[in-house]
């Protein structure tokens, strides 16, 4: 009897020590993904409104990303900000932006952006003059909420060299009420 005891015991320290071993893997294999692949940020500041909210937290991709016009992009967090910006591309090297603050629009390469995830008309402008040739390897960027974003109209912020974009915003995670893929 004593010896079908021991080896239960053994048997059961034996499945407990796999199980430990297991989750310990498993956790590595998060961090290893997560550190390769994604990131998580979150946002602060209200230049994405009504895309994003302040304190949204984000899932982003970032291994081999290349920006793409109307991407939501994680810019580095060199600049005089000094934290991630998330702004929207609107046009890549060689592009020429436009923008008409009386009407409130902005074209690209001369046809005019079907915004409808910006807050409201683009009429505030900074020091940027348009139209504008955006610089090859480099993007421009700008807050859906573009009458209080700080971004590529404005010569402190400027076009983003393509190499400080971090990634592409692919999913919002919380708080629960703006869960979703962000488009």
């Amino acid at each position: 009897m004593e010896k079908h005891a021991s080896t239960q015991e053994t048997v059961r320290g034996q499945n407990v020590f796999e199980w430990y071993e297991a989750l310990i893997s498993a956790a590595l294999v998060l961090v290893l993904v997560f550190s390769l692949f994604f990131r998580i940020i979150q946002v602060d500041g209200e230049s994405m409104v009504p895309t994003l909210q302040n304190g949204d937290k984000l899932i982003v991709w970032g291994a081999g990303y290349a920006p793409q016009r109307g991407d939501v992009v994680i810019v580095d967090s060199y600049t005089a900000y000094g934290k991630p910006l998330v702004k929207r591309v609107i046009a890549k090297g060689g592009d020429v932006v436009n923008i008409d603050y009386q009407a409130g629009t902005v074209s690209v390469n001369g046809e005019i952006l079907q915004e409808n995830y910006i807050a409201e008309p683009t009429y505030l402008g900074y020091d940027v003059t348009f139209p504008y040739t955006v610089p090859e390897g480099t993007v421009f960027v700008m807050g859906d909420n573009r009458n209080a974003s700080l971004d590529s109209r404005s010569s402190y912020v400027g076009c983003i060299d393509e190499r400080d974009i971090l990634g592409k915003v692919l999913l919002c995670f919380l708080p629960f009420s703006d869960f979703g893929v962000v488009k």
